[in-house]
């Protein structure tokens, strides 16, 4: 187990190196120069202000993201669960959305954000909760109203940029997911929200383990699964409204990483969660360094001066072919 943490540490650790040097103009002599105090005004400030915590930033927000997928996977017992089909997500997006359309937060102003995508995090997952009913325990149905209250949300937020088309350019980002533009402010705001629900999360290790047993198991051992589930949802809302705050919906990440932290690190849940950070934040800082990298082949293939792939798009496009082969390799697998 030990080894597997090391080869996962080194990999985030690769693809934090592989950010650093993929944008324009930073070869690896530069980056070592500044790195190590060198180096002129220009590239000092494009690696130490721009690049720096936008690396910083995409590790966090997949740290976050894989985390709070598998605490809803396992709370709802369902291997499909994730944010973005639990209305936490769109939630989240709607929340932020809409206070930038009524000019209470935008980029310049990250806390209110957070603030604006909580709240709306937690009015989806709390809009599922109420739909559910007495089928909350049922994965099957937990999963059906989240589809349903993920489109509904999405449809309000087509509505709020219907209804404020001139706060399209600004709340794109949101829905799509990126880290362009990320700067320390992102960061100082994003590591502790991360690191304080990341730890309630690894709290959770024991509860979540009984609630993947199902709901009699969880109340013969004496667990509340009720309470146990309901503070579960309200971390990973928490750990995903952070996130989206920070670099708005990477499309799959928080579905798709628990999958593969699960087959590595096995079903403890103690080790598991860890993973899952470690995990997600090798896969979104390889995504956005993957993106900086095709954005500047397209921009030369298409002749253009400035092209700018979204990393959401990239987690969008390999999620959706992930996700496929999940539902095909083991269609009917729950808890």
């Amino acid at each position: 187990m030990k080894r597997r943490f090391a080869v996962f540490a080194a990999l985030a650790v690769l693809c934090a190196c592989a950010e650093l040097l993929a944008g324009r103009g930073m070869s690896p002599t530069v980056v070592r120069d500044v790195l190590g105090g060198g180096g002129d005004a220009t590239e000092r400030h494009i690696l130490l202000q721009l690049r720096l915590p936008r690396m910083l930033v995409a590790l966090a927000a997949g740290a976050c993201l894989g985390v709070a997928g598998l605490v809803l996977q396992s709370a709802l017992r369902n291997p499909l669960a994730g944010p973005e089909v639990t209305g936490v997500t769109p939630g989240a997006v709607l929340g932020a959305v809409t206070a930038t359309a009524l000019g209470l937060a935008g980029w310049q102003s990250p806390l209110a954000v957070v603030v604006a995508a909580c709240v709306g995090g937690c009015t989806g997952a709390a809009l599922l909760w109420l739909l559910a009913g007495r089928g909350r325990g049922d994965p099957a149905q937990i999963a059906l109203h989240g589809v349903l209250v993920s489109a509904v949300l999405g449809g309000l937020t087509a509505m709020v940029l219907l209804v404020a088309p001139g706060e399209l350019g600004s709340v794109v980002q949101w829905l799509v997911g990126t880290t362009e533009g990320r700067v320390w402010q992102h960061w100082h705001l994003l590591w502790p929200w991360a690191l304080a629900w990341g730890a309630v999360a690894w709290l959770l290790a024991g509860p979540l383990t009984l609630l993947r047993c199902g709901d009699d198991i969880a109340g013969a051992a004496g667990l509340s699964a009720a309470r146990a589930r309901t503070l579960a949802l309200l971390c990973a809302v928490a750990l995903t409204a952070g996130a989206v705050a920070a670099v708005g919906a990477l499309g799959f990440v928080g579905l798709l990483v628990p999958h593969l932290a699960l087959a590595v690190f096995g079903a403890d849940l103690r080790m598991t969660l860890p993973g899952a950070a470690l995990v997600g934040a090798a896969v979104v800082c390889g995504s956005d360094a993957a993106a900086q990298l095709l954005s500047r082949l397209l921009a030369v293939a298409l002749d253009s001066g400035r092209l700018t792939l979204p990393v959401g798009a990239l987690t969008t496009c390999a999620g959706a072919a992930l996700l496929l082969a999940v539902v095909r390799r083991s269609p009917s697998r729950t808890f």
